[in-house]
């Protein structure tokens, strides 16, 4: 990336964490999940688990509890359907298997501590915010560091009054980095649910395809599809993102210079 491409009017970057900056396919939350349900006599899918990405944990479990199979799942083995003490019980015992699961797959998608790098070498802001919990980013943040990606700011789970798809862990962001006027401001995220908290929030927003939960592969996994198979979930997932409103859709976030410059960075975003 090339720093005079930057465009002179981008303050900000807000970037998501699984399957946008690290953990390629959005891992770590798919095996916690189904490790969690597994363990409680009610296995699930990675397609179930997957469907809710990108909602803070304790939102996700209750999305998923409220499906009609896995409610009548739950039903079956444990003789009454889900209440909201069964998913703060499950909620409660995520963390560490969350912890664990999210340190074991923190390693940086390639291009995103360049990425970043240049960006706030130009000036532009670097914020960040994920559906986990402080707790579960913890080990996370290290280990990013290591690699070479400080964001500036960093907004998890359960900071503000509501999560995704509300505009408020953007906007806290924003008020945190100094970061104005929205349209002057990008969200990069690889779920629809963050998506719409990009567009809430007023940013332009940049949609990644292939890294994150959209394909839900890990590289290995991906890589090896055959060619034509690789492509045609690509295209879906392309598909997908831009119907839930992405202004650009890129495959990598070592994609993202394209797309700013493509963008009319400080004009309103549209809705």
């Amino acid at each position: 990336m090339k720093g005079s491409i930057v465009h002179p009017n981008l303050k900000a970057v807000i970037f998501d964490w699984a399957g946008t900056m690290i953990d390629f396919g959005s891992r770590a939350p798919v095996i916690a999940l189904c490790r969690l349900f597994a363990d409680h006599e009610v296995p699930i899918t990675e397609a179930e688990a997957q469907e809710d990405m990108g909602r803070a944990k304790w939102d996700h479990i209750a999305c998923l509890l409220a499906k009609p199979r896995i409610a009548a799942a739950w039903a079956e083995a444990h003789g009454a359907p889900p209440v909201e003490t069964d998913a703060r019980m499950l909620f409660d015992r995520i963390g560490p298997a969350m912890t664990e699961a999210a340190r074991d797959c923190a390693v940086l998608i390639p291009g995103a501590a360049e990425v970043a790098g240049v960006l706030q070498q130009a000036g532009v802001k670097i914020g960040s915010c994920t559906g986990y919990t402080r707790e579960m980013m913890a080990a996370i943040l290290p280990l990013a560091a290591e690699q070479g990606y400080r964001p500036d700011c960093v907004v998890c789970a359960g900071e503000t009054t509501e999560g995704r798809p509300s505009p408020l862990m953007a906007w806290k962001n924003l008020v945190e980095l100094g970061a104005w006027p929205a349209g002057a401001c990008v969200k990069v995220d690889d779920t629809e649910v963050g998506l719409a908290e990009g567009r809430n929030a007023g940013l332009w927003t940049v949609a990644v395809a292939a890294t994150g939960n959209a394909l839900g592969l890990s590289a290995a996994d991906l890589a090896a599809l055959p060619a034509a198979e690789r492509e045609a979930r690509l295209a879906a997932a392309r598909a997908r993102l831009s119907a839930a409103g992405a202004h650009r859709v890129i495959d990598s976030v070592a994609d993202l210079p394209a797309a700013l410059a493509e963008l009319p960075i400080g004009q309103p975003a549209p809705a």
